[in-house]
């Protein structure tokens, strides 16, 4: 990773970190689904006039579009962000960011378990385990504060839903530019959450949306949409295109640090060591369940470092 291409994937962290915060603060003033729906509705704005300056092809055609789009959009977008919202009311940041740490653990895992040629090796297999009981650490319920319990819960079937979404989305066959795709996706995603914020009790859309919410909710919500939304996803696909997927999968390890700090610093939350133990049990669980692509990454790094050393000689 070069100089650069580290200085963004931090950046993306710090970003996406704040994020946790962000919400947390703005659910004081807005349901959560509310919250969800309005925050990707002015993403996907901005996405698309980022797809409009570029002047790049911006109508999607075909099933190798509209399916990533369709099921980004009801999964990772929809579905992910209605339960990670409601599960933020009763969580920290920090726990929230390091619950979600699962995901790169369980996508390969269950990728692996949902195709018949392609069976989980045995430190795969030790590693969903690790994985699962760090979580479950700090997941555990408390009858004494069942709020709790029922936020990790949200959050954690959150991540499932991301799961679900990342395994069943397929953009090998997708010719919109990556932003266009994404920007479609956000659209989709939108426009779910707003319909299921019309359905439920309790949300809220138009002016009654707005009516209790304040100065610092609102600006907390354009902040929501502009920065860790289009300018984050922005950013993102830059990276994942540069490093590929192995390296920007640990940005979900990097987060939850920033989310913490922030959380530390904007709403006072504390951290307990019951999170940390967690955070690390689930980074361990990942480099168990990845441990055959980091060693092919590694491998092929040390053969392109060998190969310019007899070049050079």
């Amino acid at each position: 990773m070069s100089r650069r291409d580290a200085a963004l994937f931090v950046g993306i962290a710090a970003v996406w970190g704040t994020a946790f915060v962000a919400t947390k603060a703005a659910l004081d003033s807005f349901p959560p689904v509310t919250l969800a729906a309005l925050r990707f509705s002015l993403a996907a704005l901005a996405l698309f006039a980022v797809v409009f300056a570029l002047g790049t092809r911006r109508v999607p055609t075909g099933r190798g579009d509209w399916l990533p789009i369709l099921s980004g959009g009801a999964f990772n977008i929809g579905l992910h962000h209605a339960l990670l919202f409601a599960g933020q009311q009763f969580v920290t940041s920090a726990v929230a960011a390091t619950l979600l740490g699962l995901v790169p653990v369980a996508t390969p895992a269950f990728a692996r378990l949902s195709r018949h040629d392609d069976s989980l090796s045995a430190t795969g297999a030790v590693g969903i385990l690790v994985g699962f009981l760090s979580v479950a650490l700090m997941a555990r319920p408390d009858p004494g504060d069942l709020s709790a319990s029922v936020g990790a819960g949200l959050v954690l079937a959150s991540a499932v839903a991301w799961v679900f979404g990342a395994v069943f989305t397929r953009e090998d066959d997708a010719t919109l530019p990556p932003v266009a795709l994404q920007a479609w996706t956000l659209l989709v995603g939108a426009l779910l959450l707003a319909a299921a914020a019309l359905a439920l009790p309790g949300e809220s859309l138009g002016s009654l949306a707005f009516a209790s919410a304040t100065p610092k909710a609102l600006g907390w919500l354009v902040y929501l949409a502009l920065i860790p939304g289009a300018a984050g996803f922005f950013a993102y696909f830059r990276l994942l295109d540069r490093i590929g997927p192995i390296q920007a999968g640990l940005l979900e390890y990097a987060i939850p640090p920033f989310a913490a700090l922030f959380g530390f610093f904007v709403l006072e939350e504390t951290l307990d060591a019951t999170t940390v133990v967690g955070f690390v049990g689930v980074f361990v669980a990942f480099l168990f369940v990845k441990a055959d692509s980091i060693r092919t990454a590694l491998d092929r790094r040390r053969n392109r470092t060998t190969s310019a050393d007899s070049r050079s000689d």
